[in-house]
């Protein structure tokens, strides 16, 4: 994901979840995903989805251990 991308996205994310902390970050040697943070705390990945070419798609997952919920 190039930078523009990126940039779009973070924004978007930072409206939807009202929240300024959020910063999305490229990973190293993938260009299909990027790193989601808040604050400096690793939160998920979100991935690139353009196997149709008309129809670009953006996937987030967040992993959630059952220890945090405590």
């Amino acid at each position: 994901m190039k930078g523009e991308e990126i940039s779009k996205l973070e924004a978007y994310l930072k409206r939807l979840f009202d929240n300024q902390s959020i910063a999305i970050k490229p990973r190293p040697r993938k260009d299909d995903s990027a790193e989601v943070y808040v604050g400096d705390e690793f939160v998920g990945l979100i991935h690139r989805d353009d196997e149709d070419e008309d129809d670009i798609s953006y996937n987030f997952t967040m992993a959630i251990l059952d220890y945090d919920l405590n």
